[in-house]
């Protein structure tokens, strides 16, 4: 699981921005001006019958500030990504 959905920062990162694009999903912030010290990114890539999946998610990052919940504070109702 991404740590970016409990971080401080999510709402104003780049990083997570950019994690938002690669999964086609709208973003926090079309202008993050946030840049994450030493951020690393797991990239789980899968075939499937209807093509190539992957999945990207940030499973370290020297700038998190565990803030439980933010990206559920930010999109009430909506499910927290996996």
């Amino acid at each position: 699981m991404c740590i970016c959905v409990n971080c401080h920062y999510v709402d104003r990162c780049s990083t997570y921005n950019a994690v938002e694009h690669q999964h086609q999903q709208p973003h926090l912030t079309e202008n993050p001006n946030f840049e994450p010290d030493s951020p690393t990114i797991n990239v789980n890539i899968r075939t499937e019958d209807d093509g190539i999946q992957m999945e990207w998610d940030v499973v370290g990052c020297a700038s998190f500030v565990e803030e439980a919940g933010k990206w559920a504070k930010l999109r009430p109702g909506e499910l927290v990504p996996t």
